[in-house]
Formats: structure tokens, sequence, C-alpha cells
């Protein structure tokens, strides 16, 4: 079985993929590390997406599908794979409907993640880094000392701090760009009669899995 996560930046795609990937016995296949393995082991589309990137450009979606194509071909994805990032826009889901196509593959669900933008404006500008060790805090203020034992032994505890991209401002941007460019990849599903579930992703962690699980029928 494949399926499709979408979802707002920020929904929990990334912390979902593998508690589901575990529960339906199947790999995890993410844009980035898919695209890394490729050049890594110099395949013609991994040197085809070299090429792209040592010019400092993105790398065209047909070589990024080719990738895709050659992933879901080897024997690890053969029962199928979580897709975490691989549709954005609609020529991308065009592309995997056609991969899907090539290799008599199906499409088994589209699990989309919804979540109020506030709550995703609050969620993200939570998570703080340390500056020195770069451990991970939530319900922490910004400016605050680590409290990592390794760190304080240092030469003196770090400081939280938020990232740039974490800043409300950043996220609410990221967001809008999903709304113009993302989102009406749900539309284009729904006229092409794909199964789409929507999640409720506010929750603990082992809440939103059991609802996605259920909407599998696990």
């Amino acid at each position: 079985m494949v399926i499709v996560l979408f979802g707002k930046p920020g929904a929990g795609k990334g912390t979902q993929a593998p508690r589901l990937a575990a529960a339906l016995g199947v790999p995890i296949l993410a844009t980035g590390e898919a695209l890394r393995a490729a050049i890594r082991e110099g395949t013609p589309m991994g040197l085809a997406a070299k090429a792209f990137m040592d010019k400092g450009e993105l790398v065209a979606d047909d070589v990024i599908l080719g990738i895709i194509k050659d992933t879901l071909s080897s024997a690890p994805y053969a029962n199928g794979a979580i897709l975490d990032g691989v549709v954005r826009t609609v020529p991308q889901a065009e592309g995997l409907q056609r991969v899907l196509g090539d290799l008599d593959r199906r499409l088994g669900a589209v699990l989309v993640f919804d979540i109020a933008d506030s709550e995703i404006v609050q969620r993200v500008s939570g998570r703080l880094t340390c500056d020195k060790c770069s451990a991970p805090f939530t319900g922490r203020t910004p400016g605050e000392s680590c409290d990592v034992a390794g760190c304080q032994s240092g030469l003196g505890g770090g400081t939280l701090m938020r990232r740039k991209d974490d800043e409300p401002a950043a996220v609410q941007t990221r967001l809008d760009v999903y709304k113009e460019k993302t989102a009406p990849v749900l539309q284009w599903y729904e006229r092409h009669g794909a199964r789409i579930a929507t999640i409720d992703a506010v929750g603990s962690m082992d809440e939103v899995t059991n609802r996605a699980k259920h909407a599998l029928g696990l």
C-alpha cells in the first residue's frame, strides 16, 4: 500500500511517518533522503540531480520523480511505502500518478493531517534549541539557560534560542506558501477519485497515530 502524507508544515507528518510505517510494515520514502541516497550511489538520476545542485538550482521535478520511481522499484518497497514530502504541487501529484501507473502500483490513500494555523504557529514557535549543544526544548522561554548536564559542564551552559525559521512570522509565511501551492493538490486528488482521510492532528502523538491507523483500517 502506498500512502501519501499531506498537511501544513508543522502538522506532525514527520512525527507520524515512522509510526505508521511500523504499523503497516513498510518503509518511509522521503524526497530528501531518496535524493541523497541516489547521489551517494551514483545512479543516473542521482547524477542528474547532482548536476542541478552543483549549479545551485532546484532539482527538476522529472528528476525527482525518476528517483522516486527507482526507489519504489527496489525490493524494500515491494509491499508499499509511506510517502512523506513527496507531493507538494499538482505537477508532482500528476507525476507520482504516472510513476505508480508505470509500476502497476496504486495509491492506497492520502492522509491529511488537519490543524489550525494558529495551533501550528504556537507549536512551531515554541521549539527552542541550545545555541551550544543544540539540545531541543519545548515549553521554555527564549533566553533561558540550557540545563543539559553535558552542556553545563563546559565553559558555561548555552542559551535557549528560537531558530529564524521558527519565528512566528516565518512560520506564517510557510503556511501562506502552502495555501498557494500545496493545498490545491487536495482538490486534484479529489477530482481523480483518490481515497482521502482527514486526521485531526491536535492531541498527543499516540492519539494522532491511533486516528490515522483507524482511518487506514488498522
